[in-house]
């Protein structure tokens, strides 16, 4: 089974990621890696196995493991961040035969609320789970803080950039790929060349800000007419708030509608309104099937399997995971009939050329929407820029 063989590859997987799904500060949202860490992933990226037992901690017998899982809402919205999330944990609990009473989850922890994360972790812990996954950028800080009262126990922070190299470490993935094929799909279905996209965080958030210009990007290589116009929520998960943003996108013309938050509230604009919809996180077709024509999704269940088959195995680490298509964490929902004719040959055409590692979303030549030149043709941005230092937007976009 793929997700289960890709246990064996965190050492050579993991690398450092940026944040998502939970409140964060622009200041916060800007920090990289460090040097050490950007060295860190070039050692671990040669692909090398790591033998059985030569990890961190001791194995954990599979019968006695619990794992926690720290949510910022409640997976039964059945769509979203928080439900692809839980999708994931479910894959993982499936891959390894684990029972329903070895996975703890806490529901509704709100990111912004230090003292009722803490609460969440704190009660994991008392339960007996040995690896907690805290899924929320917001989190980041509890998780680091209890890392070093709580040795013993592996803390894996979904996003963010802080870790310890031992029992704190965090896990993302390169999301900008599938994006970059989803705005292919826009692209080519504009009519008025305006296509909105509803942002979470602003320009000073690097994972929001380089998934809005792949995806602008992918606009760009099938219709460079085209412009992507970006409203701030200011807010991971803000129902009313992304709902809002949309409808003034379209109020502005735009007749496609991407996005970067947590609800599928933009896409059921979209639909409300007649236009069409990309949606984020899980397949928002099933919420809205009259608007999306596809959407950019994780298999989150790539990761929890292989972490926590690492913790069983005693391989763990401790090292950073920034997963891609190639493994099969990053996914494309697939094209539904509201797409138009043709579509489906150009994403084939590029998801070959990522896969095949020949190429890249994030190449040279690159012009950024003040007329700066950011790579020249041939260069790429390393992973460390791409996480930490996308502060710029990509040439055809406007910021509303």
């Amino acid at each position: 089974m793929k997700k289960r063989l890709l246990a064996l590859m965190l050492a050579g997987a993991m690398m450092f990621a940026a944040g998502c799904g939970g409140s964060s500060s622009g200041e916060e949202a800007s920090s990289a890696p460090s040097s050490q860490d950007a060295s860190s992933q070039e050692a671990s990226s040669s692909g090398e196995a790591q033998t059985q037992g030569e990890g961190l901690f001791p194995a954990v017998p599979k019968e006695e493991l619990k794992v926690g899982v720290i949510h910022i809402t409640d997976p039964a919205e059945g769509s979203g961040y928080t439900y692809t999330h839980d999708l994931g944990i479910q894959g993982m609990q499936k891959n390894l035969g684990l029972s329903d009473d070895q996975i703890i989850r806490k529901i509704n922890v709100a990111d912004t609320d230090a003292t009722q994360i803490e609460t969440a972790m704190r009660e994991c812990i008392e339960e007996g789970a040995q690896l907690i996954f805290a899924t929320s950028w917001g989190y980041m800080d509890i998780c680091e803080a209890l890392a070093e009262e709580f040795p013993d126990v592996i803390f894996s922070h979904g996003t963010g950039y802080k870790s310890n190299g031992t029992n704190f470490n965090n896990y993302f993935g390169r999301i900008y790929q599938s994006r970059y094929l989803t705005g292919i799909a826009a692209g080519l279905k504009t009519k008025t060349n305006k296509i909105g996209y509803v942002a979470a965080q602003n320009q000073e958030n690097a994972e929001v800000t380089g998934g809005c210009d792949a995806f602008a990007m992918g606009v760009a290589s099938v219709n460079p007419d085209a412009q992507v116009y970006v409203k701030v929520t200011g807010s991971w998960f803000d129902p009313e708030g992304e709902k809002q943003a949309a409808e003034a996108l379209i109020a502005e013309g735009c007749d496609v509608i991407g996005q970067h938050c947590d609800t599928a509230n933009p896409a059921l604009a979209a639909e409300e309104h007649g236009v069409w919809a990309v949606g984020y996180n899980s397949d928002m077709a099933e919420k809205a099937p009259k608007s999306v024509l596809t959407s950019t999704m994780w298999d989150w269940s790539v990761y929890y399997t292989a972490a926590t088959q690492a913790v069983i195995d005693g391989t763990w680490t401790g090292e950073n995971y920034f997963g891609d298509m190639k493994d099969g964490l990053v996914v494309m929902a697939p094209l539904t009939d509201l797409c138009e004719e043709g579509t489906q040959e150009k994403v084939d055409e590029a998801k070959e050329k990522i896969l095949s590692g020949e190429w890249d979303v994030f190449t040279g030549p690159i012009e950024d929407n003040e007329g700066n030149v950011i790579l020249a043709e041939g260069e790429t941005l390393s992973d460390s820029d791409i996480t930490g230092g996308i502060h710029w937007y990509y040439k055809n976009v406007v910021v509303k």
